[in-house]
């Protein structure tokens, strides 16, 4: 996310998407990923103080001709002020751990026109409730959430949106609702090594009388070598509800390097 690393349904996650697919089906087994990164985040969310957020996850990705299947176990830390709702200096809290862990599928291809140059994905994500409750780094509940992914290919910018569904677990005495969310941006092709992308991410509060989350992100991709790739991204939020600026960087090497494809334009 998180809207963006643990998401990665999320914005930069394009890159890595637009690798799979046909690259596997070329190859005697999976293609294998594993990453890395950090992300930082900062937000008063309707109080006075700042929020700060670093988050930091381990993920692996195994992506075969037509499935994918991506398993993410994070690291968080969390400070809060005292006292949110005081002005001036107050003194911080810092409650960090095991994160919430995410499994996701991805069926590649679910719909193909080639006329068109469009493609359509779906995936399947589970958020478990394994982050400490007491320290205030979830909920303890399990979170589900189906997608759809489109992708619109041009000669050298892709257009990507998605739009999907998240059913929250239930908290005792708090009344969440299931959510729609969506994402529409793009990236282009700067160089046989390089993309630059934005995107716009929105998803619909949990609890009546809040603001919807909205972000808006931009990221950089570089292809250093074969098998190793850097992605570094800044955002910022719009209302209480989103932060009000971050930013992060991940790094991906490929356990089996990856062939050329139609998909694989990089």
């Amino acid at each position: 996310m998180k809207t963006h690393i643990g998401m990665l349904a999320v914005s930069t996650a394009v890159c890595l998407l637009l690798a799979s697919g046909n690259a596997a089906a070329q190859a005697e087994g999976p293609i294998v990923r594993i990453s890395t990164g950090i992300e930082y985040s900062s937000g008063e969310y309707g109080g006075i103080g700042d929020i700060e957020e670093l988050y930091a996850p381990f993920t692996v990705r195994f992506d075969y001709s037509r499935l994918g299947f991506r398993l993410t176990i994070p690291y968080l830390s969390v400070t809060t002020p005292a006292d949110t709702l005081t002005p001036g200096p107050a003194a911080t809290t810092t409650d960090d751990g095991l994160g919430d862990i995410i499994a996701s599928v991805t069926l590649y291809d679910l719909y193909v026109s080639p006329t068109a140059d469009f493609v359509l994905d779906a995936s399947g994500k589970v958020k478990f409730g394994s982050a400490d409750v007491d320290k205030g780094l979830g909920t303890g509940e399990n979170d589900y959430t189906l997608q759809l992914n489109g992708y619109r290919f041009y000669d050298r910018f892709t257009l990507q949106g998605s739009a999907g569904y998240k059913v929250r677990g239930d908290l005792p005495g708090v009344d969440l609702k299931d959510v729609f969310l969506g994402s529409i941006g793009g990236a282009i092709r700067a160089s046989d090594r390089t993309r630059l992308g934005m995107f716009y991410d929105y998803r619909e509060a949990s609890l009546s009388g809040f603001d919807a989350i909205q972000e808006l992100s931009g990221f950089t991709s570089f292809r250093l070598n074969d098998r190793w790739r850097l992605e570094l991204y800044a955002f910022t939020g719009f209302g209480d509800s989103s932060p009000d600026w971050g930013g992060g960087l991940l790094l991906t090497t490929d356990l089996r390097q990856l062939r050329a494809s139609g998909r694989n334009s990089n």
